[in-house]
């Protein structure tokens, strides 16, 4: 005897026939069950038949992952993995066009399925796929279902994408370079050509020389949001795998501030699932070129470069109008150069190199300092001369300031990390702006000058300053600002006293919000109160309710009355009159099993409300729901008298459906409920004794005469 827990039961349907309820032993042989199943249908054969999955993806089962089989589910017996792979391999090559194009579009579908895919390619039935699509002579449908199933039967990793032909290769190509041609044939190409892209390195360099980057961007700029989507992620796919020489040459192309302007533009508009795409490929389309600075962020400075020495001393030269050094002796051009640059906020003034050794953010901390030197020399020279003229202990380090915000600026955008698979979070104005990492620190260097003046900063803040330049930066790209001019009348905007008030409104919000212990105890009793609410529901259904039906035939709606059984298994219903408050159960001739009711319907999705669409007030539709239940997809239509009424009763009759209870009843008397019992168990009854029993209760006053007569005016 098998135990029970390997028995599962299911059904096992078959078009033309009778459905099959079986008790699916798990220990016995799949070929055993097939037979069995066979037999019941009088089929010869057994061997030519399989069971897959009725719904959803209809994969085959096998021994592998019949387990998975639960109570209840529904199987089709149909063909063996290898019979229908035979069938379609024959009907692919037929000399007949429509058995040729209807053999590749059920291959297209089946092909999901690995167990399938197996035995299909086993007959080298891909290759059959390779050669149509070199051969070219299909029509457009035909071709679709081509790739379309090829590409299915690649997913599964049987066969190597390095085995295919460059002229297959080239071909797929065409297809995407074409300009009329197909959409669903482009659709599908670009996804052969990203996977192509992600197995190698040789089929990369095959696929770089037939697709341009100016036929990708061409790509994202057609309606069609599935080949917009496709192309950026051929492109993503091509960025992420290419070399450094080949990166250069892309990023070369992709950093023209147009054609960044232009990916953003033509695909911010996407809706729905493939939005969600499309802002992960702007993501990773911004963090692929902002890691383009993370060999500088992780490079110290070379003391011994002559190159980088003389970029610090245009730094120094910059900002200091000086007499000319070739004329001073050693000492006293060392003594100059030392002093200067314990002005510009080096730490290590004798050899301020020295600053930069620590990586990162290394080289890039020149670079910036740099790039706001020579392209804003005018901000440059007043913030060093500004800051030069301040007490020592007031002055704000220019230097120093670089190092700290590149780091920063480093950490808010990123660089280094590498995209993850399900990242979404770009900034816009990365499409709008040209090396936004240095032009982000020009703003930002005058943003942190600034701030240090409005804190009154001395050296010793200096921690606390960056803390608020990166709260700044932090919350200003969080309201996603689209160019840079938005983003540095933000951010400027956003001053200290502004950052004061945020953070006392967000820490007078965490005080108002519940400790975690009280949180903890709402949690716990929110079961047992809804499980009350839920009592008091069926108790309301088993009371019952006076409907009316509204009819444009009738001037007087008629009236019918609905209640729950005692037991909630039957709902009875009938007719009633006016003058009747609660007709026993007994007179309610109708009823409907609750066992039978498939679901519940409310407002505008209900059936009576859909027959007289347009002449149903607001009103009326607040008010109505239905029940579908088991007889030919019969309903019962109701209208609630009140609000109260409707929310009373859909809540319950999705208790007896097991469903959660969702009117907005339910929602308040659950938090009245939850707040008066939060308040009854945090009252403070230290050393109030709590009798164990309720106590007695008084007997009534042998009169009321000391209830207080309104009717009386007080003199």
């Amino acid at each position: 005897m098998p135990q029970q827990k390997d028995i599962v039961k299911i059904a096992i349907q078959m078009p033309g026939a009778y459905p099959q309820l079986i008790q699916l032993d798990q220990k016995k042989p799949l070929s055993a069950v097939i037979k069995e199943v066979c037999d019941g249908w009088n089929l010869p054969g057994p061997d030519n038949f399989a069971l897959q999955y009725a719904d959803g993806v209809q994969t085959y089962i096998t021994e592998s992952n019949r387990l998975d089989i639960k109570n209840g589910c529904i199987l089709r017996l149909t063909k063996a993995p290898g019979r229908c792979a035979e069938d379609l391999f024959k009907g692919i090559q037929s000399s007949d066009a429509g058995v040729r194009c209807d053999s590749l579009k059920e291959l297209a579908s089946v092909s999901t399925d690995v167990t399938f895919a197996q035995e299909f390619i086993s007959r080298d039935g891909h290759l059959v796929l390779v050669k149509i699509v070199e051969d070219s002579n299909e029509s457009n449908v035909i071709m679709t279902h081509t790739l379309t199933g090829f590409m299915e039967l690649m997913d599964h990793g049987i066969v190597s994408w390095e085995n295919l032909s460059s002229v297959f290769i080239k071909k797929i190509a065409s297809f995407v370079n074409a300009k009329p041609t197909d959409a669903s044939i482009q659709q599908v190409s670009l996804d052969i050509l990203e996977s192509m892209v992600q197995s190698s390195h040789s089929l990369f360099m095959q696929v770089k020389q037939e697709i341009t980057m100016e036929r990708l961007i061409a790509h994202v700029q057609v309606t069609n949001q599935q080949i917009q989507t496709k192309a950026m992620a051929l492109l993503m796919a091509l960025l992420q795998t290419a070399g450094d020489s080949d990166k250069q040459d892309m990023f070369a192309f992709l950093n023209k501030k147009n054609v960044r302007q232009y990916i953003y533009k033509n695909i911010i508009h996407s809706s729905g699932a493939v939005q969600d795409e499309m802002a992960h490929y702007l993501y990773v389309l911004q963090s692929v070129t902002l890691n383009q600075l993370d060999p500088r962020m992780r490079t110290p400075l070379d003391c011994y470069s002559q190159d980088q020495r003389d970029i610090l001393h245009g730094l120094r030269q910059a900002a200091f109008e000086t007499e000319s050094e070739n004329s001073l002796s050693h000492e006293r051009r060392r003594s100059l150069c030392t002093k200067e640059f314990k002005k510009l906020g080096f730490s290590n003034n004798s050899n301020p190199g020295q600053d930069l050794v620590r990586t990162p953010p290394g080289l890039l901390a020149l670079d910036t300092m740099y790039y706001f030197a020579t392209r804003y020399p005018d901000a440059y020279s007043r913030f060093v001369l500004e800051n030069s003229s301040r007490e020592d202990k007031h002055e704000c380090p220019f230097a120093r300031s670089s190092i700290q915000l590149t780091l920063i600026l480093c950490e808010i955008l990123r660089i280094g990390e590498h995209p993850s698979e399900t990242g979404s979070d770009y900034h816009p104005i990365f499409f709008s702006q040209d090396r936004l990492m240095e032009e982000l620190f020009c703003v930002c260097i005058q943003l942190l000058n600034k701030t240090w003046k409005e804190m009154r900063a001395t050296q010793e803040d200096f921690d606390k300053v960056m803390q608020v330049v990166r709260e700044q930066i932090t919350r200003t790209l969080s309201s996603k600002p689209t160019s840079l001019e938005l983003f540095k009348n933000k951010v400027n905007a956003l001053n200290y006293s502004e950052i004061l008030k945020l953070r006392q409104t967000e820490r007078l919000h965490q005080e108002e919000t519940l400790a975690p212990p009280v949180l903890e105890l709402k949690e716990r009793l929110k079961p047992e109160l809804l499980e009350l609410i839920r009592q008091q529901r069926l108790n309301r259904l088993c009371q019952g309710t006076m409907f009316r039906q509204i009819s444009s035939r009738r001037r007087q709606d008629k009236l019918w009355y609905c209640r729950l059984s005692p037991n909630h298994k039957m709902l009875h219903y009938g007719d009633a009159e006016e003058d009747t408050e609660n007709p026993p159960i007994e007179t309610l001739q109708k009823k409907i099993p609750i066992a039978d009711i498939k679901g519940l319907l409310t407002g505008k999705d209900c059936p009576h409300m859909k027959e007289n669409k347009g002449k149903q007030n607001k009103e009326v539709l607040d008010l109505a729901f239905s029940i579908t239940y088991d007889v030919e997809e019969s309903s019962l239509n109701f209208i609630a008298p009140s609000r109260t009424d409707f929310c009373l009763w859909t809540d319950g009759l999705s208790v007896l459906l097991g469903r959660e209870m969702s009117s907005e009843a339910m929602r308040s008397e659950l938090e009245i409920l939850l707040s008066m019992e939060i308040k009854l168990r945090l009252l403070d009854l230290e050393n109030v004794p709590i009798p164990d029993s309720a106590p007695v209760i008084p007997k009534p006053p042998s009169n009321y005469n000391f209830c207080y007569d309104f009717s009386q005016t007080e003199q």
